[in-house]
């Protein structure tokens, strides 16, 4: 992509963020949790803009169905893929708020912010998520914790996933909160499968820097996400966290190593039988680090 296609593209996402953006902030103050449109239109634009296909398997919650979203990380461009696809908000750390730009999209996206240096935290966190979850919301948690080098499924932590305990409190009502396991795959780029040293490429992760990635981003092509909807986990008062969170590691793991298989067994090229384009809903060696 020329420089002028990139500078176009931008433009026009600008532009998109300033028709969105002002009326979805007013929305918020007066809808709350309700005004969820705009979210969903803008990442809608960048993957179109972009040329970013977005493609899902799997059953995702019925719309309106809370559910606790653990999915694996593995760059920036996994919370537009996944914001495109229905109203949610996501879980991240508290240095994003005071990102330029960036801080003020995760906060129309209603991000929860965990201050990872202060103690007490992950409770505070957890009530915050348990009470989006009991008022019928999708929350996303990156179980890893980190964006991976794209190659590795980092092991998923549990301690966050208490917020669903938390939201069986808030509710007394409520005998059971759903645990989305979700997978993120980058099969293919240019009608190819993504080889292992392109994973790499696209994943941002350690000390990369945004902008330099994004520019590698958008003159590497057109690129395919596909997303997996695991099987739910029912999450009830006596359930152990740890077991269900291991759990939800082995769902992605397991739809992880199936999605980048048959992309390399050519059977990528096309979608899987029950894969369909996505479309808003509105009203992915060893023990501690294992291979995908």
């Amino acid at each position: 992509m020329s420089r002028l296609g990139i500078a176009w593209r931008v433009a026009a996402l600008a532009l998109a963020f300033a028709v969105l953006g002002p009326p979805h902030w007013i929305a918020l103050r007066l809808l709350g949790r309700r005004a969820t449109l705009a979210p969903i239109l803008f990442h809608r634009v960048f993957l179109w803009l972009f040329g970013v296909r977005v493609t899902q398997s799997g059953t995702p919650p019925a719309p309106g169905e809370a559910a606790l979203v653990l999915a694996n990380h593995v760059s920036w461009l996994d919370i537009i893929a996944v914001g495109s696809l229905r109203p949610l908000s996501f879980v991240a750390k508290s240095e994003i708020a005071g990102w330029p730009l960036i801080g003020v999209l995760a906060g129309l996206q209603r991000t929860i912010y965990i201050d990872r240096q202060r103690r007490g935290a992950t409770a505070s966190v957890s009530t915050a998520m348990g009470h989006r979850l009991a008022e019928g919301e999708l929350v996303v948690l990156f179980a890893e914790g980190t964006t991976g080098d794209g190659t590795r499924l980092l092991p998923f932590r549990s301690s966050l996933v208490g917020a669903a305990r938390a939201a069986l409190q808030a509710e007394a009502g409520r005998g059971r909160v759903r645990l989305q396991p979700l997978a993120i795959a980058y099969p293919r780029r240019n009608g190819l499968p993504v080889t292992r040293a392109e994973r790499a490429e696209i994943a941002w992760y350690g000390d990369m820097e945004l902008v330099p990635h994004f520019a590698t981003f958008v003159q590497g092509g057109p690129i395919d996400v596909h997303v997996v909807w695991g099987a739910p986990i029912p999450f009830e008062a006596t359930t152990d966290r740890k077991v269900a969170t291991a759990a939800a590691e082995a769902e992605v793991r397991a739809a992880l190593r199936a999605a980048l298989r048959g992309a390399g067994t050519g059977a990528g090229t096309a979608p899987a039988p029950d894969a369909r384009p996505a479309a808003p809903e509105i009203g992915l060696q060893g023990p501690e680090i294992a291979p995908v």
